[in-house]
């Protein structure tokens, strides 16, 4: 009786602690319901970017707006790169940009797990070797994640 108390015991200490350990060593943790090419070491918060721009340092991030949302102070407006002439137009902005530029996108039409163009982006930045790829980290969308917050965008 003792011997099977203490292998139920075991057994439940056992699950949780192998399910806990396959959790953490798994890939990096993504946004729930995405499979997703980033990561979270790729993101940057909306405030963090905002900060580097206000700073004005001769090390200011490309921001590219690669959706059809309004465009962040400074961004240079590629539109949606799930069309194959924007995508074109992608690659020929950056091809004078050096590798290790830190490089911001953006779409913030909708959440990253129904947009069409943040993963395009991504996978092309990766493909021309960009080493310092940041998706800005907007969950619900630039209206939301950005504008309400009164972070910098261009006068219309």
């Amino acid at each position: 009786m003792k011997k099977r108390l203490l292998i139920i015991l075991l057994g439940l200490f056992t699950i949780p602690v192998c399910s806990l350990y396959a959790q953490t060593s798994a890939k990096p943790l993504t946004l729930p319901g995405a499979d997703n090419p980033w990561l979270n070491s790729q993101l940057i918060e909306p405030a963090a970017l905002a900060n580097i721009m206000m700073a004005n340092g001769a090390h200011q991030p490309v921001i590219l707006n690669i959706g059809v949302v309004d465009d962040i102070k400074g961004a240079t407006h590629i539109g949606p790169v799930s069309n194959n002439k924007n995508l074109a137009t992608l690659k020929e902005k950056l091809s004078a940009t050096p590798k290790n530029q830190m490089v911001v996108f953006y779409c913030g039409c909708c959440p990253f797990a129904k947009c069409p163009n943040i993963r395009p982006a991504f996978a092309e930045l990766t493909k021309l070797g960009f080493t310092n790829i940041k998706l800005l980290n907007l969950p619900v969308n630039l209206k939301t994640n950005w504008i309400d917050k009164n972070y910098p965008v261009e006068s219309k």
